[in-house]
């Protein structure tokens, strides 16, 4: 039997116990690093030797820097790009992250919920604590936009707390979810066409084979479609940091 969910289980590598906690090296974490070190090349290599007629690595790099600058811009404005290392450094490693999770025999971290919403976590916690740095008491602000009749605040100040403090979690369900789903759904189609191979059915399993990769291209475009969606609704967040209303 075939297990779709078996691919996101989590397996110590090197087993470390700290105070009676376990603090293992796991899979999990041997790809955290790989997604790491892999953007820290990337962008290490991009630089390394710059010319005015770029290399196909500088370009890679520089489009990415346009890429995430631009998206800063559209969002925050010109405010915003004093944050595009931590944006753009957030970006690659759930990027890297996505694709090596592609790899036969890979690990996508970015498929359990604690990972991505531990991401979310240092999102929400960083840019609240940059409105208070920025605005100081004002920015409780937020919750109650200028303007706002004195009769509607009582149903609308619970409404934009709760909304508030949610977004840690819409942010990491969103990826956490797409990308789970997907790579089950690769597993499963692939369990088809082993299952049917088997038998007297071989001809039969072309058509799973054949859907599988179409998922397998569809799901290289969730990988980046994930990694965008997050970074956007970053920048969006560290637009009402920034500018409240």
């Amino acid at each position: 039997m075939i297990d779709p969910l078996h691919q996101f289980m989590i397996t110590p590598l090197i087993h470390l116990n700290l105070g009676g906690y376990d603090v293992s090296f796991t899979n999990s974490s041997l790809f955290m690093v790989l997604a790491t070190l892999s953007s820290i090349v990337l962008m290490a290599a991009a630089s390394r030797r710059p010319q005015l007629v770029p290399s196909r690595l500088q370009f890679i790099g520089e489009s990415l820097q346009r890429f995430i600058g631009q998206m800063i811009t559209d969002n925050v404005g010109k405010e915003g790009l004093p944050y595009l290392p931590y944006v753009m450094s957030l970006f690659l490693f759930i990027l890297m992250g996505n694709f090596l999770g592609m790899i036969p025999y890979g690990f996508t971290f970015t498929s359990h919920i604690i990972v991505t919403f531990v991401l979310a976590l240092i999102v929400f916690i960083s840019v609240t604590i940059l409105g208070f740095i920025k605005h100081g008491s004002h920015f409780l602000r937020l919750f109650c936009p200028q303007g706002t009749p004195i009769y509607i605040m009582p149903l609308l100040v619970p409404v934009e707390i709760m909304s508030y403090f949610t977004r840690p979690v819409s942010l990491s369900v969103r990826l956490f979810a797409n990308m789970m789903a997907g790579h089950a759904m690769l597993k499963i189609f692939a369990g088809f066409v082993i299952i049917l191979a088997g038998t007297n059915l071989f001809p039969v399993a072309a058509l799973p084979f054949v859907v599988n990769l179409a998922v397998v291209g569809f799901e290289f475009l969730v990988a980046f479609l994930q990694a965008y969606v997050f970074t956007v609704l970053t920048c969006i967040y560290l637009n009402d940091a920034i500018h409240l209303h």
